[in-house]
């Protein structure tokens, strides 16, 4: 779970900051992501003289796809995040603080919970390779036949023939050059 309960905190001086070790977290990602291994790392809560900022070191894994070979892989992940997160209701009296100013800021809630479960999924969906790799040299498939180049290198197909409605296009040659194309 990525929630804290910050009120002791809030009603902390400046400076004051409280760590967690975190072991075992989940949630949900978006993007279609979906995690390997749960969330783990350290969370460290800073009270400054406005709000909260939340500094976290964590890692995780993604359950992926090569996006070579098709194969299904698990792509480890490290994510460091810092936050700053505002306070909806004043401590002291309960009233609503007024947000307008920062609409976009991250959130602690009426009941004093800092919930960091999106910035963290949000951090971890940045984090996630365009191109997952089973591992750098993959081969990929056969773009003829589908077949695994990887599990057989020396993998390859006779030359087709050409479609005699094409079989023109053999002698074409660029402005400029004396050879085929092919």
């Amino acid at each position: 779970m990525l929630a804290f309960n910050v009120a002791g905190l809030m009603g902390s001086v400046a400076g004051t900051d409280r760590r967690y070790e975190i072991t075992d977290a989940r949630l949900d990602l978006p993007d279609d992501l979906r995690l390997a291994s749960p969330i783990s790392g350290r969370v460290r809560l800073s009270r400054t003289t406005r709000s909260i900022l939340a500094d976290a070191d964590l890692t995780a894994a993604l359950a992926e796809t090569c996006s070579r070979c098709l194969k299904p892989i698990v792509t480890p992940i490290h994510v460091e995040l810092r936050e700053e997160a505002l306070p909806s209701i004043d401590l002291h009296t309960g009233l609503p603080l007024d947000t307008s100013a920062e609409p976009d800021a991250l959130r602690i809630d009426d009941h004093h919970v800092l919930d960091l479960g999106v910035p963290v999924g949000e951090a971890i969906s940045m984090a996630e390779p365009i191109a997952p790799l089973c591992r750098p040299d993959c081969r990929g498939l056969c773009p003829v036949c589908g077949a695994d180049l990887n599990e057989d290198p020396a993998h390859e197909h006779r030359d087709d023939p050409v479609d005699p409605r094409l079989a023109a296009l053999a002698d074409w040659q660029s402005p400029g050059t004396d050879e085929p194309t092919r």
